[in-house]
This record gives structure tokens, sequence and C-alpha cells, in this order.
């Protein structure tokens, strides 16, 4: 829970006792340490589920990714596979409003996930360009309250999965935070090549 967001507006309350480090929640959870390991935790059965005994073979779309946010989250918070209904930034980086995400998800489902799944055994050009367009543009979006990060890397690696790969080694991206960010924002020009070296090296590690 290291590095929280800022954000204003009516998803933004903390759990009393948590020095405003962990959200309102289900549980009563105070410790960021121990909210973390239950969110690690529900996201393991969510790989379960959905890369091992229920991997979809059809085009992804937006309401997947809701109930898979509700699915890891509903347990924890009241407002898991909703869009979030409050502004958000990180550093001096704001994410898109909240008011434009319904817009926002339409173009994606449209742009991304409708174009590139299901992913197909084929070039891995394809398939590594498939992937780094479709998780900055979700990135940007942020379209959920908590948990964007995690959930952008199960949809990267669904799409690796339906094309016979397996999930994708992120551990370069942790080791390189400021380039993979940096990558990010190329996003924002439309240029998703620096995205594409991040992706290569996850997918083909």
């Amino acid at each position: 829970m290291i590095d929280r967001y800022n954000a204003e507006g009516s998803q933004s309350s903390y759990e009393p006792g948590s020095n405003e480090q962990v959200l309102s929640n289900k549980l009563g959870i105070t410790d960021p340490d121990e909210m973390d390991e239950a969110e690690l935790v529900l996201l393991e059965k969510l790989y379960q589920s959905l890369l091992i005994e229920h991997l979809p073979a059809r085009s992804l779309t937006v309401q997947d990714l809701k109930d898979w946010h509700r699915h890891w989250l509903g347990n924890l918070y009241s407002w898991a596979g909703e869009v979030r209904a409050v502004n958000m930034g990180k550093d001096d980086f704001f994410f898109a409003a909240a008011s434009q995400i319904p817009r926002l998800l339409d173009g994606f489902e449209r742009d991304c996930l409708a174009r590139y799944t299901p992913c197909q055994p084929d070039l891995d050009e394809k398939l590594i360009k498939a992937i780094a367009v479709t998780h900055v543009e979700f990135i940007l979006i942020h379209p959920f309250r908590e948990g964007n990060g995690c959930l952008s890397r199960l949809l990267a690696d669904v799409m690796a999965v339906q094309a016979g790969f397996v999930p994708l080694d992120y551990s370069s991206w942790e080791r390189n935070r400021e380039a993979y960010f940096a990558a990010i924002n190329q996003g924002l020009n439309c240029n998703y090549e620096p995205m594409e070296y991040w992706v290569r090296r996850a997918l083909l590690a």
C-alpha cells in the first residue's frame, strides 16, 4: 500500500485508524501490509480461475474487466467492479478525469479489446504491439479506484496465454520503474514503441 494516489471525491474515504494508508473496506483492515497480503491472495485466486480453469477464448470486453475487478476485490471494497468516481493523480501526473471514463472505456473496447482479442498464435511482434497498446491505454484511463496496475498485468497475461505464451515476466519493469512510466507517458502522444520494448522483454524473458 506504499505510494498511494492522491484522490478527491466520495471514493476517497480511508479506514479509521489506518492513518489514511488503507481505503475503507469491508473487513476493517487498517494495516497496509495486511491489506497488501489480502489483495495478493485474492489476486492469485483470480489468476488460477482465468489462466488455468476458465481462459476466455473469445474477444474480451470492458464488462469482463469489471467482472474480474469485482471477483478480485469484491470481498474487500464495496465499489469493486465499478468505474472510479474520483479524480486521481500520481506525483505530477493525472489520469483520465472520472467523468470521461465511460466514454474512454467505450473507445478502449472498440479500439483495443475488440481489435486485438482473442489473441491468436502469430508472429511475436503482432502480439507485442497488441499488448503494448492495450496496456498503455488501460493505464492512462485508470478506470478503477484501486488495482489498475495489477488488472492491467492480468489483462496482458490473458492476452499472452490466449496466443500460446506463458504469462509475462514483469521483473524488468520493476527494476526500471522510471523508464516504464516514461513509456506509459509516451502513449499520450500515441507513441507505443517504448512500451513495446518493455513488453518484448517481459514476454520473451
